[in-house]
């Protein structure tokens, strides 16, 4: 399957910042937008709260003028943090009175953010979910109807 170049560094980028344990939603640098723009918070910028999906006037600006940050539109990374927010369990837009998660640094909880984030991208950039293994359960003739590469 080909994929994008912006695709695969943010894959990789979540990959390690999951494994590593430097994956947390409630701080701008290392949630999921934050890891995939290298660990910057500028990207906050974009919007007045954590989690909108709403262009501020700086958004506005960097979205009419076509600007990308790692291959994505401001646009884009709202909703990838929205997607991975919501997926962690938070109520949007991020506030301390909101419903959130007893733990920000649940494993379970992140990895459902980041499977609902890599399905995401994979819609941005019109391929099969990556994540999605279903294919693996197929069978014809009572066999497996796709092999795993050994």
């Amino acid at each position: 399957m080909k994929t994008s170049s912006r695709l695969e560094k943010a894959i990789k980028k979540l990959y390690v910042a999951f494994h590593a344990n430097e994956l947390n939603p409630e701080c701008c640098k290392h949630c999921a937008v934050g890891n995939i723009l290298n660990n910057t918070d500028s990207w906050k910028h974009l919007s007045n709260d954590h989690g909108s999906l709403e262009l501020n006037y700086v958004g506005k600006v960097h979205q009419t003028l076509g600007r990308k940050f790692n291959g994505y539109s401001p646009l884009e990374l709202l909703q990838i943090e929205a997607t991975f927010l919501k997926a962690c369990g938070y109520q949007l837009p991020l506030h301390h009175k909101n419903k959130k998660p007893k733990s920000s640094a649940d494993k379970e909880a992140l990895f459902n953010g980041l499977t609902a984030v890599m399905e995401y991208l994979c819609k941005l950039d019109n391929i099969n979910n990556i994540m999605d293994y279903s294919k693996l359960f197929e069978f014809e003739n009572e066999k497996p109807k796709y092999q795993l590469p050994y």
